[in-house]
């Protein structure tokens, strides 16, 4: 049994694979500042309620983009899981060909995302994952990580004009009735939910021009299934695709 590990800057992600099938997921908050054991102690729990046992597994493979976070969950899992990770790093094989202009400046999980598209849904592609940032992922035909584009995520917008206006309020993002919005909050949804839809209608479009007509477009990360309701051209919601990505990883450096 396979534990694999995302940690992002909003949430850590967590799933069991036994063979290729992918068992129990879970999501949680990112928390910078708790500490190796509270991290061991809520990973045995979190394994222990889905009725497997720690000493079932057999390997674990970590991306991070947070780095003061890695050390502290590599540290709990080696006290609590029994088994030091495989992290996700310069001179790990992905299978992916970085270029990147300086592939060090790459965050994991996204050469983790286009290691995972290369072997499961083709190329070239573009990946669209819905995090903290709102990425953009450019795989070639050849499967190789081109580069990308990153604007603001969804929360962040939404954040920001809580925070920098003076009578907006902090909205859930859903959708709203109309475009039109007819009051505030129908309003900032409205802008937050289709304005994000027409960045993504924009940015695929640009993308498929330089990438060609047969790109693949792919939604990832926690709101791709609420934007993908609102647009045609997201082909493939695949919201545990950096999971996907660090079991294909492992196997590769087994």
């Amino acid at each position: 049994m396979l534990l694999t590990i995302d940690i992002g800057n909003t949430n850590i992600t967590l799933g069991l694979y036994e063979g290729d099938q992918l068992g129990p997921r879970w999501r949680l908050a990112t928390n910078h500042e708790r500490m190796p054991d509270e991290f061991g102690l809520q990973f045995v729990g979190l394994i222990s309620h889905v009725g497997r046992q720690v000493k079932d597994i057999s390997g674990i493979c970590l991306a991070s983009v947070v780095p003061p976070l890695t050390s502290k969950i590599v540290e709990a899992c080696r006290r609590y899981l029994g088994a030091d990770p495989l992290v996700v790093d310069a001179g790990v094989k992905t299978g992916v060909r970085i270029r990147y202009e300086d592939p060090r400046a790459v965050g994991a999980d996204r050469i983790v995302d286009a290691a995972a598209v290369k072997e499961l849904y083709g190329c070239p592609a573009c990946v669209v994952d819905f995090g903290t940032a709102t990425t953009f992922d450019a795989i070639s035909a050849e499967g190789d990580y081109l580069g990308g584009a990153i604007a603001p995520g969804i929360g962040i917008a939404a954040e920001a004009l809580f925070q920098r206006t003076a009578k907006l309020p902090r909205v859930d993002l859903q959708r709203p009735p109309n475009v039109i919005g007819r009051n505030t909050v129908h309003a900032m949804q409205s802008g937050l939910l289709f304005g994000y839809v027409a960045l993504v209608e924009g940015m695929v479009a640009r993308f498929r021009k330089e990438l060609g007509p047969n790109m693949r477009v792919i939604a990832t990360g926690g709101l791709a299934e609420v934007v993908a309701q609102e647009t045609d051209v997201i082909q493939i919601i695949a919201p545990w695709l950096t999971l996907d990505g660090l079991r294909i990883i492992w196997e590769l450096n087994r």
